[in-house]
């Protein structure tokens, strides 16, 4: 399959890992099945990180992931995709056949194979159905060898050689950071550009490359990428990427922002509040609304708390104390306790009036574990 369809072939590596994930489960009493039994929650779980440690669930996240995109938005994939879906697949069941088998041989991923492939293999789906119920059946089977295979993966699992995933940097952004920047819907060689000449560097040519810089509507720069290779540290690239802002700021007269990442770790710097990790890198939609919140907010000292909403005196002065950690303190998170009927919903939403009223907000989600606290909170608004 790999030589003929390679969508086809990482979406048969992902249904290949998500089996033997389950499968994991069901032998492993280290391993308490979430809430929900797809791929991403059973692979999200802290337990699951802790067995399978984090070089080799990067390389089963990203099976995850690109495969997701051949399955569900029909993006093209490439054959070096294909290759490292299957070496990370192979690397998977690696660690498997170390931690749960009785017998084990140390192998290594043999790309030499990849080209004596002929002709697909015809999809039987009904054979497909059936692999999958027995694979149900076996889960309730495996209950009774849970104590064995689990002792066994405690003492094997020492012994393996873990295989980190180690690529180039430019491998890195082609494989890695070119599909994150596809996902948040960035359009190469349109708003997205690739090792961005910028003169003024502190270096013998003068000049220096941005590695990516995305660009708005208005052709103003959002935001400078700086990567990594997988295996390195992002916070390598934070005083060059500081350095392209500064030349960017320069140019353009607004401040970039920074991304930081190797494929896998994302770190933002976004010019309000310390350097952070972040899921991805951001849409444009979502830069663009980040600068815009920048121009419209105003200071939050001195605010004036609306008291037809809280006018209790402690309840003033919680808003007046969470204003003060956002904008004096430059903090992203208040935490506020309160007694039951002190009126905790009238002082949230005599904050957030503050807080659209000062342009700090756009949107605002509100969270509570009864409807019947939703429907009292909606009634005040």
């Amino acid at each position: 399959m790999f030589g003929v369809d390679a969508a086809a072939c990482v979406i048969g590596c992902r249904r290949a890992m998500e089996f033997a994930v389950k499968w994991m489960y069901s032998v492993d009493g280290a391993l308490q099945m979430p809430w929900q039994d797809t791929l991403v929650s059973l692979m999200g779980t802290e337990e699951f990180r802790d067995v399978v440690g984090p070089d080799l669930h990067r390389r089963m996240d990203y099976i995850r992931r690109v495969a997701n995109g051949a399955a569900h938005s029909g993006k093209e994939i490439n054959p070096e995709q294909a290759e490292l879906c299957l070496e990370n697949l192979f690397c998977f069941m690696d660690f498997v056949a170390c931690c749960y088998g009785d017998t084990y041989e140390p192998r290594t991923f043999d790309r030499g194979l990849l080209g004596k492939e002929e002709a697909p293999a015809a999809v039987d789906e009904a054979a497909l159905q059936e692999a999958e119920q027995k694979l149900n059946d076996l889960l309730a089977e495996n209950e009774s060898l849970k104590a064995e295979l689990t002792s066994r993966r405690e003492a094997q699992q020492e012994s393996y050689v873990p295989k980190p995933l180690e690529l180039s940097e430019y491998k890195t952004r082609k494989l890695y950071i070119d599909q994150m920047l596809r996902d948040a819907g960035w359009t190469e060689g349109k708003d997205w550009l690739n090792e961005v000449e910028l003169p003024g560097m502190p270096n013998p040519s003068g000049v220096g490359y941005a590695d990516y810089v995305l660009y708005g509507d208005d052709g103003q720069p959002l935001a400078v990428v700086e990567a990594k290779r997988t295996c390195v540290d992002v916070s390598k690239g934070r005083q060059q990427a500081k350095l392209y802002a500064d030349l960017l700021e320069q140019k353009y007269h607004r401040r970039p922002v920074i991304f930081l990442t190797n494929g896998f770790e994302t770190r933002i710097q976004d010019n309000l509040y310390p350097e952070r990790r972040c899921a991805a890198i951001w849409s444009k939609r979502d830069l663009e609304k980040l600068f815009n919140l920048q121009t419209m907010r105003t200071s939050l000292k001195h605010v004036t708390v609306d008291r037809a909403i809280a006018g209790r005196y402690y309840q003033e002065g919680a808003v007046r104390a969470v204003c003060e950690a956002f904008g004096e303190k430059n903090r992203r998170k208040a935490l506020l306790v309160m007694a039951t009927g002190s009126g905790k919903t009238r002082t949230v939403i005599a904050l957030v009036k503050v807080l659209l009223d000062r342009g700090w907000i756009k949107n605002v989600l509100f969270l509570a574990d009864r409807t019947s606290l939703v429907t009292q909170a909606s009634g005040r608004l």
